[in-house]
């Protein structure tokens, strides 16, 4: 079988890509930028270059093909058009370059942000009702749209669509000499001393490796038009840095932020003040994005490794980079927040602050 990856020279792409090999598949690889191909160095795959927007040269791309795992996405808020363009609109392209080809079925890569924030101390699941709209978020909107738009293009045009939803994705890239994603620098600026804070939110927290595997089992035996989230553990932002100290033996002091802080960043941005992290990130952590995967191990035997190996594996790995001088140096707003809470930390500050957050029964500093 031969089958097409857009995004596989990203992080779950890469893995994707991986899995798909190892299961004896022949792959091909869509590309734009010639010089991330070393990301998947060692994997024997076909690599196209083409532009998802370009659909000769899409058409071009999956020809010959019988599925499309589409993976590529644009993990942020900004510049906001480019968030709207690669995710809202991306996939309808995607699918609709597979019905020219008689592309068989396409596995959509979306998220759990797609399927919008969850009511606090709720765990959602597939059918919950999308409550992200009223928020004003670009990355849970523009995923969400990229869902409805694939789902509908596909029932239009005859192309079986599966969708997975990927919640938090933690672990190790295929090549282990590049810097983090976006999601795993959490812990990667955590453990460099360059994480201020967190917000008090709470989240689903997966491995790449798991996730990858999802997509595979989507393809065999995912329903068209259904979607399913491939998540792992529940838990908080807080209950993440208290893993990974443990399990590093490093100990950076973290300010625990209330979610409320979300709308106040908006605003400041609104006055072109500086904020150390930006509104939608404040916004989006203060959320509860706590999702089952309960449909997804029972239609998909899908199945998600511990946390605490995945979240090892990530320590391992960064420290590596770190002993390689192979992440960025220098000042940052980041860097000199937490800077100030190591100053805190020494001087006693933080310790008031744990006493008083025992006091009001909530964590307002961890970590340290």
């Amino acid at each position: 079988m031969r089958v097409c990856v857009t995004g596989g020279t990203g992080f779950v792409g890469g893995h994707v890509v991986r899995e798909l090999l190892e299961a004896g598949r022949d792959v091909r690889v869509v590309y734009r930028d010639e010089r991330r191909l070393n990301r998947l160095e060692g994997l024997d795959a076909e690599a196209v270059k083409a532009d998802l927007f370009d659909r000769a040269a899409m058409r071009r791309a999956v020809r010959g093909c019988d599925q499309l795992f589409h993976v590529a996405g644009f993990v942020g808020s900004r510049p906001a058009d480019r968030a709207w363009q690669v995710n809202a609109l991306g996939p309808r392209r995607a699918v609709e370059a597979a019905a020219a080809e008689d592309v068989e079925r396409v596995v959509l890569t979306s998220s759990v942000a797609g399927l919008g924030p969850v009511a606090p101390d709720d765990i959602g699941t597939e059918d919950d009702p999308f409550r992200g709209g009223s928020l004003g978020l670009v990355y849970p909107d523009s995923k969400h749209e990229g869902e409805l738009e694939a789902l509908g293009a596909g029932a239009r045009l005859g192309v079986d669509v599966v969708v997975v939803n990927p919640s938090y994705v933690l672990g190790v890239p295929v090549d282990r000499s590049q810097p983090g994603e976006t999601s795993t620098r959490v812990i990667g600026n955590y453990l460099r001393g360059r994480l201020p804070a967190v917000v008090d939110g709470r989240s689903d927290f997966c491995d790449v490796r798991d996730v990858a595997r999802g997509h595979l089992r989507a393809a065999e035996r995912g329903r068209p038009g259904e979607r399913y989230v491939l998540g792992g553990h529940d838990g908080t932002w807080v209950g993440l840095i208290e893993l990974v100290a443990e399990l590093s033996g490093v100990h950076h002091p973290v300010a625990v932020l209330p979610p409320l802080l979300g709308p106040m960043a908006e605003r400041a941005e609104a006055l072109r003040l500086p904020t150390p992290i930006a509104s939608e990130g404040i916004l989006l952590m203060g959320l509860n994005w706590s999702y089952s995967s309960r449909k997804a191990r029972g239609e998909l035997g899908y199945r998600s490794r511990s946390l605490e190996s995945t979240v090892r594996d990530t320590v391992e790995w960064y420290r590596e980079l770190m002993d390689a001088g192979a992440l960025p140096a220098g000042f940052s707003p980041l860097s000199l927040g937490a800077a100030g809470m190591r100053v805190a930390g020494r001087t006693g500050l933080t310790a008031l602050a744990r006493a008083a957050g025992r006091r009001a029964g909530r964590t307002l500093v961890a970590g340290g």
